[in-house]
């Protein structure tokens, strides 16, 4: 295997992927890094076993075809180190790479190509495009409600379900649940899997929120998307997610109506002397008024008086005020209605201008 390469054409795919591989690998191999040349063509792969990446180069001319594996931190360190604009003169032999870019002279040990495990072994169920920054909305809009390290496992990512109308995601710790959904213009069937959190990160560094068309494929074990410029395939959970409809379609009859901003603002104020452990906040809401108010174990205590549209019954709501701030981070502005039942129900909070995306927190105890 022999290509010759310019230093900027190689080095920022070769982080992108490189960002994949984090910690000790559990298989020397999985440290390394799969070359591949094929005419014009230069592939570059790294897998953890989870998650796959692919990124293809379009070399200047045709290079002497072949591949091997090279450790990945080694080969990124010594290809971001040579000066800007080089020119890079890669080849193999026996079981060595050579790098070489103008004084500058480094052989790596290599591992067979063919111990590199093998990602395309899996059948696709669904295909479909989706443009760049709807994939990312959904995720956006979802992935902090997702657990972390749960037992229930299946609570450790961000269930994905198509329909023929579009694609929701849905993400929940139990505590808390986040949905948003998108419509498309071609119908889908109606499937769904979960893409685990370490998936969801790794693809979210991959998303600019371009006005791109994504390819994505889904099989019973794998999602795939292609971007412009790396092959995302990640592993998915094997599990039933919870029924998040009898969730959101709960009665609620009651709901205030407040500046998303303001209620913000005001939050973070209570919650400076919130009990530091269980983070709760209580909101009072009667006619037209919502007081927060926070307490913790020192005596201390804070209030806050909001004007807001409101109408029914008085009554008072505990809730985790880091689930509330997370949500309103996300909305950033606009008019967000809250709505429940009594007390102990459970709230859930929109945007008014955009229904698609609802979330709902579970009350607390105090």
């Amino acid at each position: 295997m022999q290509l010759i390469i310019e230093r900027e054409k190689l080095i920022k795919p070769l982080q992108q992927i490189s960002n994949l591989l984090n910690g000790r690998p559990i298989q020397p191999i999985l440290g390394n890094i799969l070359i591949e040349v094929n005419n014009k063509l230069l592939s570059l792969t790294v897998t953890d076993l989870e998650i796959d990446m692919v990124t293809h180069i379009l070399l200047l001319k045709s290079d002497k075809q072949g591949s091997t594996t090279v450790p990945a931190r080694k080969f990124l360190a010594i290809c971001r180190n040579l000066p800007k604009e080089s020119i890079i003169n890669i080849f193999s032999k026996d079981n060595h790479i050579f790098i070489n870019s103008g004084n500058s002279r480094f052989s790596l040990l290599t591992l067979p190509s063919t111990n590199f495990p093998n990602i395309d072994n899996w059948h696709i169920e669904i295909e479909f495009n989706l443009i760049q920054g709807s994939l990312k909305q959904l995720i956006a809009f979802t992935q902090f409600s997702m657990a972390y390290q749960d037992i229930r496992y299946y609570l450790n990512g961000i269930m994905f379900e198509t329909s023929s109308e579009g694609i929701r995601a849905v993400a929940t710790d139990g505590h808390r649940l986040a949905t948003c959904f998108i419509k498309t213009h071609n119908k889908l069937p109606n499937y769904s899997v979960i893409v685990p959190r370490k998936g969801i990160t790794e693809l979210m560094r991959l998303l600019n929120g371009e006005n791109t068309n994504l390819k994505i494929q889904i099989g019973s074990n794998n999602i795939r998307v292609y971007t412009n410029e790396i092959i995302f395939t990640s592993r998915l959970i094997n599990a039933s997610f919870p029924d998040y409809h009898q969730v959101l379609q709960k009665h609620l009859d009651k709901s205030l109506e407040v500046d998303c901003i303001l209620l913000k603002q005001a939050l973070s104020r209570a919650a400076i002397l919130s009990n530091e452990q269980f983070m709760g906040i209580r909101l009072n809401i009667s006619k037209n008024q919502l007081i927060i108010k926070a307490n913790n174990p020192d005596n201390e205590e804070s209030e806050e008086k909001l004007k807001v549209i409101y109408n029914s019954d008085k009554l008072e709501i505990c809730l985790n005020v880091i689930y509330i701030l997370d949500i309103l981070n996300i909305l950033k502005n606009g008019v967000v209605r809250l709505s429940f039942k009594d007390s102990m129900s459970s709230v859930r909070i929109q945007n008014i201008a955009n229904e698609n995306i609802c979330y709902v927190i579970m009350p607390m105890r105090m």
